[in-house]
């Protein structure tokens, strides 16, 4: 227990950044019940958000446990993994296993405190992590169900932002669906920027078993299908939802062309999305995306409306812009 800043390391904290996909769930909630954004409810809602975070990142530091655990004899034919704590002799499997029990079981405990919904999403995501990492399901070690899998956490944290706020009906499938296909995409350029870096399929293999089938033309036909299908189901969002937000589209389009930039770069930081906050030209993509997004979904224009010939979806605003 000397190294014990090895057992804070296996719990992944500089991953927690990823529980940002809550925010989505989060605006939508708002969206759906503009009341939440009163003075006399801002108390709750900041309390239950901030409950729904800590069982969030306690929930994911589990995950990332048992992950460093199970990965640990593959990870030595990494490049960089064959550093991390687990591999390189620095944590004591018994406690590692402990804490992955601990985090998990404190994460749960507090999802439940918030409502019956959160939790089944929370232990959703618990149990993910489980099949993606546990043989014999291991589903990292398959095939695109690797991408397919890991992916699916993106609508589960939507899920998990959404529930904190609204447990009496769900999100839209539309969105659900973007958003599993959005995590896909990252995910398979991360896997194409992994095959290139170390080069080699066999070495690859050794590391994951994944890439005994994947090839470099493989993965980036899978990215392309993975963005086309996520941009298909956030456009029936829009049209069906809220016509205004399809003013968006642009910088949606800009956000998956400058990662796909960042993506062929040499040793590519999308290997270790961590760090991708270093790309300054990414995160203003991302940060336009956001704002746009939000912004967006609470105000109305009629006069769109009239324009495309479409009908407005029986959900309140908070602005109305008429010309």
């Amino acid at each position: 227990m000397k190294n014990w800043r090895a057992y804070v390391a296996i719990a992944r904290p500089d991953h927690w950044f990823k529980n940002v996909f809550m925010a989505l769930g989060v605006a939508l909630a708002f969206f759906y019940d503009p009341t939440l954004a009163n003075v006399e409810n801002l108390t709750t809602v900041l309390y239950k958000l901030t409950l729904a975070l800590i069982a969030t990142c306690a929930v994911a530091s589990s995950n990332y446990v048992l992950n460093e655990i199970l990965d640990a004899p593959s990870d030595l034919a990494h490049p960089v993994k064959k550093n991390r704590p687990i591999p390189s002799g620095r944590v004591n499997l018994k406690v590692a296993y402990a804490e992955w029990i601990l985090i998990g079981a404190f994460g749960l405990a507090i999802a439940w405190t918030i409502n019956v919904w959160f939790f089944a999403s929370a232990a959703f995501l618990w149990l993910m992590g489980t099949a993606y990492n546990v043989p014999p399901a291991r589903t990292k070690e398959l095939p695109y169900l690797d991408v397919i899998s890991e992916s699916i956490n993106n609508p589960i944290r939507l899920l998990l932002g959404w529930f904190a706020l609204n447990a009496t009906q769900t999100p839209p499938i539309s969105l659900i669906l973007a958003y599993w296909g959005l995590g896909a995409f990252l995910m398979a350029c991360k896997r194409w920027a992994e095959l290139r870096r170390i080069g080699d399929r066999e070495v690859a293999a050794a590391y994951r078993k994944s890439f005994q089938w994947y090839t470099l033309d493989s993965l980036m036909i899978s990215m392309f299908f993975y963005s086309v299908f996520s941009a298909l189901f956030l456009g029936i969002f829009f049209v069906r939802y809220h016509l205004e937000l399809l003013l968006s589209t642009p910088l949606v389009a800009l956000f998956f062309a400058e990662y796909l930039r960042v993506t062929f770069l040499e040793d590519s930081p999308v290997q270790h999305p961590e760090r991708l906050y270093k790309e300054r030209r990414l995160m203003v993509c991302v940060a336009a995306c956001c704002v746009a997004f939000f912004a967006l979904m609470f105000v109305e224009v009629p006069i769109f409306y009239e324009w495309l010939n479409s009908e407005k979806a029986d959900v309140s605003v908070l602005w109305r812009i008429d010309f």
